[in-house]
């Protein structure tokens, strides 16, 4: 008779299926359709092949040259040390992180204001109005072709006024936008060594949010903090990566400089063909990934918001089955979302995507639920 895992202690299996997941977003070498991102930088993803390329033409001309080859593994190594070094020294103090990261006291008090029942405009437009990047995301979106088609024949002009752009979304719409381009604000950006690692992370978030979201409604369940919960369940890896991004790209452009200014080609050569180092951070976001979620949160000053607290009882509760309402919710659209993703990628067998959904006790209607939405776009509006 088969034994049921249902709800208690995450047998190994679980894990190492949930990190598997993990592995493909950071370790997995395939490329991620830019669908979702439709406004990142094209020449960002051109960089990013080229890079790819350069990197495999200079390695392979060094690994047929035995001499070649051992400059190439110790300047790699003491290269990627440094770096490595770098990366556990800042994530050792959460304090350290908060200071690097683009997160402030401004953006976690919208998200929490998002929360409640009745929304206040008056309160929200001044926090709206001193996030640059948020103004912009906003008016981009009422300004874009298909919300113009939207919007009165009379009103086709561009709009810049934060109020009318408010006005013209509405103020219930801005619970699912704007949790939404404050985790892609958060995602590594500009780098070319993590776009594709970018794109999946970002894929998986949406899915879980959508996810989340179709959960609540099934449920009659408030859908904000579930849904904005989803989202930030991947707060502390979007800042590990970032961190990490930044460190490498430090490092590695003063080597390159320092190597191009002494005309050393054998150096220049070793650094050109490093690669950042996935593993490593791959391993630091296991160990701090969701940790951090909810400590930078609390440093900020918000260790009693709902969203918090939420994130912190996914991270530190052992049992599936002593979750809250909430937080089961959001553990269940995370779950299918590392399913689904698995799937696509062809990493996880029919016996374990069973054994997931078993364990976060999926019911049969929750699946068809899930199975019916669409998972390739998020409806904003």
């Amino acid at each position: 008779m088969a034994i049921s895992v249902a709800g208690g202690v995450r047998p190994g299996k679980i894990l190492e299926i949930e990190q598997r997941l993990y592995q493909q977003l950071i370790l997995g070498k395939q490329k991620a359709s830019p669908t979702l991102l439709d406004d990142l930088d094209r020449e960002l993803e051109a960089d990013a092949n080229k890079l790819d390329v350069e990197r495999e033409a200079v390695l392979s001309r060094l690994l047929k040259q035995i001499k070649a080859r051992e400059v190439f593994e110790a300047i790699s190594k003491q290269l990627i040390d440094t770096v490595n070094n770098a990366i556990e020294h800042q994530l050792a103090s959460p304090e350290l992180v908060l200071a690097k990261s683009d997160i402030n006291e401004s953006q976690i008090l919208l998200l929490e204001l998002l929360l409640a029942k009745n929304l206040d405009a008056t309160r929200l437009r001044p926090l709206i109005s001193n996030l640059s990047w948020l103004c912009r995301d906003l008016t981009n979106m009422v300004n874009s072709p298909a919300f113009r088609a939207r919007r009165p024949q009379s009103s086709d002009v561009r709009v810049t006024d934060i109020k009318l752009v408010m006005n013209y979304i509405g103020i219930e719409n801005l619970r699912t936008i704007i949790p939404y381009f404050c985790l892609r604000n958060w995602l590594p950006s500009g780098n070319a060594k993590l776009l594709w690692t970018t794109r999946k992370l970002w894929r998986y978030s949406i899915v879980s949010g959508i996810a989340a979201n179709a959960l609540a409604q099934l449920h009659n369940t408030d859908s904000a903090l579930v849904y904005s919960g989803a989202l930030l369940n991947q707060l502390g890896t979007s800042v590990v990566l970032s961190l990490s991004a930044r460190l490498f790209d430090k490092t590695w452009g003063n080597w390159i400089r320092e190597a191009s200014s002494s005309r050393d080609k054998e150096v220049y050569d070793a650094v050109i063909a490093t690669e950042f180092p996935a593993k490593a951070v791959f391993e630091q976001v296991l160990s701090h990934g969701h940790v951090l979620n909810w400590q930078l949160l609390e440093l900020l000053k918000f260790e009693n918001s709902p969203l918090t607290l939420l994130l912190k009882e996914l991270d530190q509760t052992l049992t599936y089955r002593e979750l809250s309402p909430p937080a089961a919710l959001v553990a269940r659209a995370n779950c299918y979302a590392k399913v689904l993703l698995l799937e696509e990628m062809r990493q996880i067998e029919p016996q374990e995507k069973r054994l997931m959904f078993d364990y976060y006790e999926l019911t049969e209607q929750e699946v068809l639920r899930l199975k019916a939405q669409n998972y390739r776009k998020l409806d904003l509006l």
